[in-house]
Protein backbone atom coordinates (compact mmCIF):
# COMPACT_ATOMS: atom_id res chain seq x y z
CA UNK A 1 0.00 0.00 0.00
CA UNK A 2 1.05 3.55 -0.76
CA UNK A 3 -0.53 6.62 0.80
CA UNK A 4 -0.39 9.97 -0.95
CA UNK A 5 -0.94 13.44 0.49
CA UNK A 6 -1.25 16.32 -1.93
CA UNK A 7 -1.00 20.02 -1.26
CA UNK A 8 -0.53 23.32 -3.03
CA UNK A 9 -3.63 23.89 -5.10
CA UNK A 10 -5.59 27.11 -5.04
CA UNK A 11 -6.79 30.14 -6.95
CA UNK A 12 -4.37 32.11 -9.10
CA UNK A 13 -4.65 34.71 -11.82
CA UNK A 14 -3.69 34.10 -15.42
CA UNK A 15 0.07 34.21 -15.77
CA UNK A 16 0.64 33.30 -12.16
CA UNK A 17 2.39 30.33 -10.59
CA UNK A 18 1.59 27.50 -8.20
CA UNK A 19 3.55 24.56 -6.89
CA UNK A 20 1.90 21.25 -6.11
CA UNK A 21 3.42 18.70 -3.77
CA UNK A 22 2.65 15.03 -3.24
CA UNK A 23 4.23 13.09 -0.39
CA UNK A 24 4.20 9.31 -0.51
CA UNK A 25 4.39 6.90 2.42
CA UNK A 26 4.01 3.17 2.89
CA UNK A 27 5.55 0.78 0.35
CA UNK A 28 7.70 3.48 -1.15
CA UNK A 29 10.51 1.14 -2.17
CA UNK A 30 8.16 -0.25 -4.80
CA UNK A 31 7.58 3.10 -6.49
CA UNK A 32 8.85 3.27 -10.05
CA UNK A 33 7.43 6.52 -11.36
CA UNK A 34 5.49 9.45 -9.97
CA UNK A 35 3.41 11.96 -11.81
CA UNK A 36 0.48 14.30 -12.12
CA UNK A 37 -2.76 14.03 -14.01
CA UNK A 38 -5.62 16.50 -14.20
CA UNK A 39 -9.32 16.46 -14.90
CA UNK A 40 -11.38 19.47 -15.89
CA UNK A 41 -15.19 19.43 -15.66
CA UNK A 42 -16.67 17.43 -18.51
CA UNK A 43 -13.28 16.15 -19.63
CA UNK A 44 -11.43 12.90 -19.18
CA UNK A 45 -8.47 12.69 -16.84
CA UNK A 46 -5.30 13.48 -18.74
CA UNK A 47 -1.61 13.04 -18.10
CA UNK A 48 0.27 16.22 -17.22
CA UNK A 49 3.78 15.03 -16.37
CA UNK A 50 5.65 12.02 -15.06
CA UNK A 51 9.09 11.45 -13.61
CA UNK A 52 10.93 8.19 -13.19
CA UNK A 53 13.04 7.26 -10.18
CA UNK A 54 16.18 8.14 -12.15
CA UNK A 55 14.80 11.56 -13.06
CA UNK A 56 13.67 11.11 -16.65
CA UNK A 57 10.51 13.18 -17.20
CA UNK A 58 7.73 13.48 -19.75
CA UNK A 59 5.19 16.25 -20.28
CA UNK A 60 1.94 16.79 -22.07
CA UNK A 61 2.42 19.09 -25.05
CA UNK A 62 0.02 21.60 -23.52
CA UNK A 63 2.29 22.22 -20.53
CA UNK A 64 5.78 21.91 -22.02
CA UNK A 65 7.88 24.93 -21.23
CA UNK A 66 5.52 26.08 -18.47
CA UNK A 67 5.40 23.20 -15.98
CA UNK A 68 8.31 21.42 -14.35
CA UNK A 69 8.07 18.13 -12.51
CA UNK A 70 10.70 17.21 -9.94
CA UNK A 71 11.20 14.51 -7.40
CA UNK A 72 12.93 14.29 -4.04
CA UNK A 73 13.60 10.61 -3.49
CA UNK A 74 14.84 11.23 0.04
CA UNK A 75 11.50 12.78 0.97
CA UNK A 76 9.44 10.51 -1.31
CA UNK A 77 7.84 13.63 -2.69
CA UNK A 78 7.01 14.77 -6.19
CA UNK A 79 6.47 18.40 -7.12
CA UNK A 80 4.83 20.18 -10.00
CA UNK A 81 5.92 23.76 -10.54
CA UNK A 82 3.34 25.48 -12.72
CA UNK A 83 4.25 28.81 -14.29
CA UNK A 84 2.49 31.03 -16.81
CA UNK A 85 -0.82 29.49 -15.86
CA UNK A 86 -3.72 29.73 -18.28
CA UNK A 87 -7.45 29.46 -17.71
CA UNK A 88 -7.41 26.12 -19.50
CA UNK A 89 -5.14 24.75 -16.77
CA UNK A 90 -8.08 24.91 -14.39
CA UNK A 91 -8.74 21.37 -13.17
CA UNK A 92 -8.46 18.98 -10.29
CA UNK A 93 -4.87 17.75 -10.22
CA UNK A 94 -4.16 14.21 -9.08
CA UNK A 95 -0.89 12.78 -7.97
CA UNK A 96 -0.25 9.26 -9.31
CA UNK A 97 2.35 6.80 -8.16
CA UNK A 98 3.15 3.67 -10.14
CA UNK A 99 4.33 0.54 -8.42
CA UNK A 100 4.93 -2.99 -9.69
CA UNK A 101 1.35 -4.07 -9.06
CA UNK A 102 -0.56 -0.98 -10.09
CA UNK A 103 -1.13 2.72 -9.59
CA UNK A 104 -2.13 4.72 -6.54
CA UNK A 105 -3.93 8.03 -6.77
CA UNK A 106 -4.04 11.04 -4.50
CA UNK A 107 -7.27 12.66 -3.42
CA UNK A 108 -6.90 15.53 -5.86
CA UNK A 109 -6.28 19.24 -5.39
CA UNK A 110 -8.18 21.99 -7.16
CA UNK A 111 -6.32 24.49 -9.30
CA UNK A 112 -8.36 27.42 -10.55
CA UNK A 113 -6.92 30.02 -12.90
CA UNK A 114 -8.94 33.20 -13.24
CA UNK A 115 -8.61 36.01 -15.75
Amino acid sequence: QVQLVESGGGLVQTGGSLRLSCAASGSIASITSMGWHRQAPGNQRELVATIARGGASTYADSVKGRFTISRDNAKNTVYLQMNSLKREDTAVYYCAVRVNWGTYWGQGTQVTVSS
